[in-house]
């Protein structure tokens, strides 16, 4: 694996959404993100990784061109800008393959039409009936076929276009439903002239390992931690969490999961969490961990809006931005405070990203989580009360320092945590 990557916090953002290009006519809108940059970087991240940004029908997953930008965010020139932009802050630039199928117009599949099933243009695709085969039921989205080595030479082009472009890796949309043989044969073309890019899959369910081992990707969505943390919270049911947890440490043997508590496809965080005082110990989860995190735009300010199954349900999910910083509520600076305390933390504990994590002490809720290099030594660690009474672990603590925690002053007694309380402790520097 690329080493860069070991050092990356992601920046998620929609474009199309984020700069309210969605039902707007061409534009160059893509040139609103660099306003953004340094707030990205003041947040804590070094990374911004993109929403799909290619010629599309409509919300971007409906590819008609992958060497063209969205007419609606701008051009080559505009793209040029925003990489030069990112690279002057140090910021890494991650784009959003969606190479699992296409829109309608996408020009292969108007000729596969036009010429009939048999003719070359027609094995692109997989033939269902009277049309072609689409993704989990959407016939707007027509599924590529990827047995065809025609699609193979043309994913390995495109994701190598934008690579010499000045991108530094790829997150492959909807990797689940692609055969992982496909990227075994199409990475090594690319790693080939770009040995350091880094390429992550979208993986809802399946074998996480399973598939990044056949596969050749670097990492996976870990939608299995994502779940654990919101609906362990909810339901007071730390033990999800403890579950989870091992699960994820398992993972880490093989591969740095992409880890995270919110995206564009889901409901938000702050939404999410029927408890408002839980985000906090959500995030401390998500950046006490291994993985390599990522923070999806608005979470940093604790936007609320739920995502829908429905025609437009993910609007709410990916709104509009401001023109810049100064457009914000003040109301979401206490939450983008925290963010910058807890990736902080992480940055000063660089081992974070590979850590191993073990649960130490166990209730409904109350858990106690340790995190320690890979190699051995000092560790930190995570304690959490998400119940409404204080609650001492008892834990032999001695020797331990608090590094951060919810209370505004150091506590006399650092295994007391107060009701919805967090604490993360650690040997002093030099012992």
């Amino acid at each position: 694996m690329t080493s860069w990557i070991d050092h990356t916090i992601w920046w998620h953002v929609y474009p199309l959404g984020f700069t309210g290009a969605l039902e707007a006519g061409p534009g160059h809108r893509l040139s609103r993100l660099e306003a953004w940059l340094d707030y990205a970087v003041e947040l804590g991240c070094n990374g911004l990784a993109l929403g799909p940004v290619f010629a599309s029908e409509t919300h971007g997953y409906d590819t008609v061109d992958h060497f063209r930008l969205d007419p609606r965010l701008g051009d080559d020139a505009g793209f040029d800008r925003l990489v030069a932009a990112a690279r002057r802050r140090g910021v890494r630039i991650l784009l959003d393959g969606v190479f699992n199928h296409v829109g309608r117009g996408f020009p292969r599949f108007a000729a596969a039409l036009r010429e009939g099933p048999d003719s070359p243009d027609a094995r692109w695709f997989r033939p269902r009936g009277d049309d072609y085969d689409c993704f989990e039921g959407h016939r707007s989205l027509v599924a590529l076929d990827h047995g065809e080595p025609a699609v193979a030479e043309y994913v390995a082009k495109v994701m190598r276009h934008w690579l010499d472009r000045g991108a530094d890796g790829w997150r492959l949309d909807a990797a689940y439903a692609v055969p992982p043989e496909f990227w075994r044969a199409v990475l090594p073309q690319v790693r080939a002239a770009h040995p350091d890019a880094w390429f992550t899959g979208e993986m809802i369910h399946g074998d996480y390992a399973a598939y990044v081992s056949d596969s050749g990707l670097d990492s996976v969505t870990q939608y299995e931690l994502w779940k654990a943390i919101w609906s362990s919270l909810n339901d007071r049911n730390l033990f999800e969490l403890a579950w989870a947890l091992d699960r994820h440490d398992r993972f880490t043997e093989a591969f740095t999961p992409s880890t995270f508590v919110g995206n564009h496809d889901v409901t938000r965080i702050a939404t999410r969490l029927e408890e408002p005082r839980h985000l906090a110990h959500a995030l401390v989860v998500l950046f006490t961990v291994a993985g390599v995190p990522a923070v999806y735009y608005g979470d940093e300010q604790a936007f609320r809006g739920r995502k829908e199954d429905r025609p437009g349900g993910d609007d709410a999910v990916r709104p509009a931005f401001p023109d810049s910083p100064d457009g914000l509520a003040p109301w979401g600076r206490p939450v983008y405070r925290l963010h910058q305390r807890l990736i902080g933390l992480r940055r000063r504990n660089p081992w974070l990203v590979r850590a191993r994590t073990s649960v130490e002490h166990l209730t409904n809720e109350a858990v106690a989580l340790r995190s320690r290099p890979r190699e051995g030594g000092p560790g930190i660690t995570v304690l959490l009360n998400t119940g409404p009474d204080p609650y001492r672990f008892p834990l032999p603590l001695e020797g331990l320092r608090v590094l951060d925690s919810a209370e505004e002053k150091e506590p006399d007694d650092p295994a007391r945590v107060p009701p919805y309380g967090w604490a993360l402790l650690g040997t002093p520097p030099g012992r």
